[in-house]
């Protein structure tokens, strides 16, 4: 597999596409789902074939960093029909909206069954360098601001403070009969976004947003990985 950090790097970009980011987070285990780029509405038919009905398809655009407020992504596509469909909504509605952007195509994904929503992350403090965050997902996080944070490298003891932290807490032990979240998956999805964040100082940010919380484990569905900018 080629590094997608040293094709960003050749191609003199700081944002991994969302396959590269991906690629580069399930090459260490942290568990995402499994994306794969298409360049054209028959390349991303036969790669939903390949991958299995249902699928989700996102525009994959380094000048786009939120693909759902330029109408690049279309959810729960059971059919070869309805991705060709999909393919040409999404980028006759991203030329509408964002006519200067580079498009490379669409991401195609399956889609995940739903679970409670958070968000996994770092981002490189100026004073404390990287620093880990958790919290609901979503558009919660944005609403709520209900995150935590924790400087890397991040001890199993610390993953465990800092999931338990947030005030949304009880939400992932289960509520009102709804089941709760592996509370241990997401402690070790935290420990190996640290590890690699620690293993890898060229990386600037990164965003599991929404990563789904299940009571049997935890799956990044979004990802978005940036390089430092060379000086």
């Amino acid at each position: 597999m080629p590094d997608p950090i040293a094709a960003a790097r050749a191609a003199g970009r700081t944002l991994l596409t969302e396959v590269e980011s991906k690629e580069l987070l399930a090459s260490v285990g942290i568990p995402v789902t499994p994306t794969r780029l298409a360049t054209s509405a028959d390349e991303a038919a036969k790669v939903a074939a390949e991958i299995g009905f249902p699928v989700v398809l996102k525009v994959l655009s380094g000048d786009i960093s939120h693909k759902s407020d330029v109408g690049g992504v279309e959810l729960g596509l059971a059919d070869a029909a309805a991705v060709h469909a999909a393919y040409d909504r999404i980028m006759a509605s991203v030329k509408q909206a964002s006519p200067g952007a580079k498009v490379d195509g669409v991401s195609v994904q399956p889609m995940a069954k739903q679970g409670i929503e958070v968000i996994v992350g770092m981002t490189t403090d100026p004073q404390f360098g990287p620093v880990m965050m958790f919290g609901l997902g979503g558009i919660m996080v944005e609403v709520l601001k209900d995150v935590a944070f924790r400087i890397v490298p991040l001890e199993p003891r610390d993953a465990k403070q800092l999931v338990r932290e947030i005030k949304g807490y009880p939400v992932l032990e289960g509520v009102r009969g709804r089941p709760g979240a592996d509370i241990a998956a997401l402690e070790s999805f935290v420990l190996k976004v640290s590890e690699f964040a620690a293993a890898h100082p060229e990386v600037q940010e990164i965003d599991l947003n929404p990563v789904f919380a299940y009571p049997d484990g935890a799956l990044g569905v979004d990802a978005r990985v940036v390089l430092a900018p060379v000086s």
